[in-house]
């Protein structure tokens, strides 16, 4: 065993998925039920409190706050009773907390100008039919900054009425002539669910992966100069 994973606000589990890949022990943490999370045992509750309380036992939190709070497509309706809480800082003094190595992952727009951003990764580095920046922040560990791919085309769909090919779909919403469920599983490497809004909500496992393998070899170079 490679050591044990807190995946917080964990969803379905796609970097769950990628940790698991690279052989570590994922716990989940989140506050709806999650009847098809794919790690290896799952708490439903708080998140920030999970860290809080259990968070010293592991040797690498990831941590996905929700984004409605910064996101620019809830912004309109941001307020008021449909006001979506920040998560963002209540999360990262919880981690700091632990003293352990974590992950905090945001999608690219507000949220990741609240955090530094030392790695973002994209479906195009691990070929898959899938775009999906997402922006890391490093804590307690390092490593180096993977070169950012060009793209091949543009995302396949319906835009102001005409039908566009391409070799990335795009993987949220319902309309607009987005693949189908199978596609969606195909291109973001989650088989395990068919639930569109679970697919929609994760990340690539491939993502988790490289993560996960890139904490294993910034860990053994510590260990082999100590």
């Amino acid at each position: 065993m490679k050591g044990r994973v807190l995946a917080a606000y964990c969803g379905v589990g796609g970097d769950t998925a990628g940790y698991q890949a690279a052989g570590f022990h994922v716990t989940g943490v989140d506050i709806n039920p999650q009847p098809r999370y794919c790690g290896d045992d799952f708490h439903q509750g708080d998140a920030v409190q999970f860290i809080r309380d259990h968070g010293h036992k592991f040797d690498l939190i990831h941590a996905g706050p929700p984004c409605q709070h910064d996101c620019t497509l809830t912004a309109g309706t941001n307020a008021g009773k449909f006001a979506y809480p920040d998560l963002l800082e209540p999360t990262r003094a919880a981690l700091e907390a632990t003293g352990r190595p974590y992950i905090i992952e945001q999608p690219p727009g507000r949220a990741s100008k609240r955090m530094r951003v030392d790695v973002t990764l994209c479906g195009e580095m691990f070929g898959l039919a899938v775009i999906r920046h997402r922006n890391f922040e490093l804590t307690g560990w390092t490593t180096d900054r993977p070169k950012h791919l060009p793209h091949r085309g543009r995302v396949a769909g319906m835009r102001h009425g005409q039908w566009y090919e391409g070799p990335y779909f795009a993987v949220y919403g319902e309309g607009g002539g987005k693949g189908t469920v199978a596609q969606w599983q195909a291109a973001m490497g989650v088989g395990w669910t068919a639930v569109r809004k679970e697919i929609a909500e994760a990340i690539p496992p491939a993502y988790g992966q490289w993560l996960g393998e890139a904490f294993l070899v910034h860990r053994a170079a510590l260990e082999v100069a100590a």
